[in-house]
């Protein structure tokens, strides 16, 4: 199958890459670390194609934009998330660390707040 590596800003492609199953497809908010750059998932968009009666997937148009993962980005809760996820003001997002210092990092922050864990 087709992957298509295509810019969130004007859907300008970037390159095409083969994958074998639909599992190594990558989901939004993952990076992607190509020779072309590094980039990060935001949409994915599949295309069918019609073929005896009925829909196949044919291709996949993967919106990225070009960013270098942060250094403080981390795997949280099976998902990128970027900064300190315990702290109550973090956005647990790949896009945005947090609603009081974006920029970060939160060890500096002021207004760093722990959450306390969750009873299981």
């Amino acid at each position: 199958m087709q992957l298509e590596l295509r810019r969130i800003e004007d859907d300008g492609l970037i390159t095409r890459l083969e994958a074998d199953q639909v599992e190594e497809i990558p989901q939004p908010g993952r990076w992607l670390n190509l020779a072309e750059g590094s980039y990060l998932l935001l949409q994915r968009r599949h295309r069918y194609r019609l073929r005896n009666g009925r829909y196949e997937l044919s291709s996949v148009a993967l919106q990225v934009r070009a960013q270098q993962q942060p250094a403080d980005a981390r795997w949280w809760n099976g998902r990128w998330v970027i900064g300190d996820p315990s702290c109550r003001f973090n956005a647990r997002s790949p896009l945005l660390r947090c609603a009081v210092l974006p920029e970060g990092p939160c060890d500096r922050c002021s207004h760093f707040r722990s959450e306390a864990p969750f009873p299981a």
